[in-house]
């Protein structure tokens, strides 16, 4: 081979490498991922904590996606649907292999936007998003403008709130969760917001539902890291910058377990310190932010009455702060939830989602 041959070949296959690179970018550019997610090669990504999401616009009315369920022990998973901004059901994901399914596309539109939300939590293991079939095309959709971050237990993380399909006491104890009806997802779309969800259910401040923080972790051990859990060397890289912070934890704090295993009284002390500490964790990762409390909907009474003290000596604590803006509590109207394990149901977090957005909005058109 001749040199001119030996460079025009050396030229084909550079153009050639570099056109596949350039159309693997932009093809990377045409999906969104939000929430707490971890991105792998090939289009693929990891949808982890509750409520987070890929999103991506098409052409056509054909579109298939491909799903699997990835945990340490293999069991089903669940995603919601959202296209054109209309919630289209949520999808039992089987275990196993991956998994395709076809979307009903109406053909009334010649683009669309499908949005796949996981609908559990990060305790039942990942939802591997393994590509699509759809014709993508550029998002023309506008940026949201604000971003808010709620933290929380199994409330925030849509527990027991859709039995439409299983009913409550029946199958798993994940397989009537629907983060996508979560009052923060609900109340983040009202609000036109980006969210993400960090929350874990049976979790505390300083202690969970049934265990007094010997054998399990509680929210301020795992919330630094990626996957909510012990696993460190996966860290939260934290890149969302949230304009406001939500957190409603205590419900677990205050419970009294299963009743069967040894339960100390609730330690205020320890919940308040917890708190504060908990606090200048999340001041760490985001500086700028507003932080509001929440109380519990589970809570009532008495203890209710105690959550409340409680939170106020936690913002009391931070009165003389002058570095970040004033800390905020909320409390909801009292409520009887119809949900799993007497937890909110859909419509239950609506009402919640409804009694917060006017505060999280006056919040947000403060900033």
């Amino acid at each position: 081979m001749n040199c001119l041959k030996k460079y025009l070949l050396f030229l084909f296959i550079t153009i050639s490498f570099v056109s596949t690179a350039q159309k693997k970018v932009v093809t990377q550019s045409l999906f969104e991922y939000k929430g707490r997610v971890e991105k792998i090669q090939d289009n693929k990504v990891m949808l982890i904590g509750s409520a987070s999401s890929v999103s991506f616009d098409f052409k056509g009315n054909s579109c298939t996606i491909s799903l699997q369920s990835i945990d340490s022990w293999e069991h089903q998973n669940y995603v919601s649907l959202e296209l054109d901004g209309k919630y289209i059901g949520r999808i039992r994901i089987e275990k196993g292999t991956v998994q395709s399914f076809p979307i009903t596309i109406s053909k009334s539109k010649k683009a669309h936007h499908l949005s796949i939300y996981k609908a559990t939590e990060a305790t039942t293991g990942s939802v591997l998003f393994a590509g699509t079939t759809a014709k993508l095309i550029a998002s023309s959709a506008p940026q949201k403008k604000k971003k808010i971050e709620l933290i929380g237990d199994s409330i925030t993380c849509g527990f027991g709130n859709d039995a439409s399909e299983i009913p409550c006491g029946k199958g798993d104890w994940f397989d009537q969760h629907n983060a996508y009806w979560a009052y923060g997802p609900v109340l983040a779309r009202d609000l036109n917001a980006d969210f993400v969800l960090s929350s874990v259910s049976g979790y505390g401040m300083y202690r969970n539902w049934n265990d007094e923080h010997l054998d399990e972790a509680i929210i301020p051990d795992v919330y630094e890291n990626l996957y909510l859990n012990k696993d460190k060397t996966k860290p939260y890289d934290f890149a969302f910058q949230p304009d406001l912070v939500s957190i409603c934890l205590g419900t677990n704090d205050l419970s009294d377990g299963d009743g069967k295993k040894a339960r100390l009284p609730f330690n205020e002390e320890k919940y308040v310190s917890n708190y504060i500490d908990f606090i200048k964790t999340v001041y760490k990762h985001a500086p700028n932010t507003r932080i509001v409390l929440l109380n519990s909907p589970m809570v009532s009474g008495e203890r209710n009455v105690t959550l409340v003290k409680c939170l106020k000596k936690v913002i009391q604590a931070f009165e003389n702060d002058t570095i970040h803006k004033p800390i905020a509590l909320f409390e909801f109207q009292p409520m009887s939830p119809k949900g799993c394990g007497y937890h909110p149901d859909i419509a239950d977090d609506k009402v919640m989602a409804d009694q917060l957005i006017p505060f999280f909005k006056k919040l947000l058109d403060a900033k």
